[in-house]
């Protein structure tokens, strides 16, 4: 009798009360997030403010956040695809927009705020004012998202994973500390600007799966200090900051074209 009445019970919840098979991966986007942040503060800020000398723990911690991050972004390429086929809760979006603020707002901000303390030549305050930019571009970004309509197929701005991911690059990069802030910021500046972004659909999914992968074999290669290790992670870095640097270039390029065939078919028209 009891597992009757549990199961009249669980027959009885609201529908917006049930999980489906996509928010199951939403959470696990959340959950990665989470645990980025956990491995950022552990691996590299408290050794670094113990006056702990383990580099190798800190390269470790630094690859794992950051290879969480990839996960997170596979868990949100696949719940998308999974709620298209399958279903999902009626509170979907909103797990969707609250896991992705954790997973590509919090822990790459706070992965510019803990790189501000640690590098030789960073400067804390404003590499906490870099952070707090890139907070707020994703969350204005979901925000946006939530109540702007868009064109079937294309995001309005930077897709948050993408610019997560770019964020951290700039930082594995290494580069001089004002390159780097200002690279960040024309980053968080796309997030929020209006340049069109192709969803990760068919081919370009595969490909951003391909991706996601190989750059998570980069960081391994890297955090275990593989022969040329740190040539292939820059290597990786470097390109997925040229990415974000000429997709704008594409799209506006397109819609430039796309412009001049409209200008043309009106003349045509309008001709006797």
């Amino acid at each position: 009798m009891p597992e009757a009445e549990e199961q009249d019970d669980a027959e009885d919840m609201p529908l917006s009360m049930r999980l489906s098979i996509a928010d199951t991966l939403t959470l696990g986007n959340a959950t990665c997030g989470f645990m980025a942040v956990y491995f950022t503060t552990t691996g590299i800020l408290i050794p670094h403010l113990t006056g702990s000398d383990e580099s190798g723990m800190a390269r470790h911690s630094a690859a794992t956040a950051v290879i969480l991050m990839l996960m997170a972004a596979v868990f949100d390429l696949f719940d998308g695809l999974v709620a298209r086929k399958l279903r999902s809760s009626p509170m979907g979006a909103e797990l969707d927009n609250l896991s992705d603020l954790i997973s590509f707002g919090l822990a790459p901000a706070y992965f510019v705020l803990v790189y501000g303390m640690v590098a030789d030549d960073a400067h804390q305050r404003v590499s906490a004012l870099a952070a707090i930019v890139v907070l707020l571009a994703v969350v204005l970004r979901l925000a946006r998202f939530s109540c702007v309509t868009l064109k079937d197929g294309m995001f309005q701005g930077m897709p948050s994973p993408f610019g997560a991911l770019t964020v951290v690059s700039i930082v594995l990069l290494e580069l001089p500390f004002v390159p780097t802030l200002l690279a960040i910021i024309g980053v968080a500046w796309l997030m929020v600007s209006r340049v069109e972004y192709p969803k990760p659909r068919g081919v370009l999914a595969v490909a951003m799966l391909s991706w996601i992968v190989a750059a998570m074999g980069l960081l391994a290669a890297w955090a275990f200090d593989a022969p040329g290790g740190q040539l292939l992670l820059q290597t990786g870095c470097a390109l997925q900051v040229v990415l974000g640097a000429v997709i704008p270039l594409f799209a506006t390029a397109r819609r430039v074209n796309t412009f001049r065939d409209n200008r043309r078919e009106a003349r045509a028209a309008q001709l006797p």
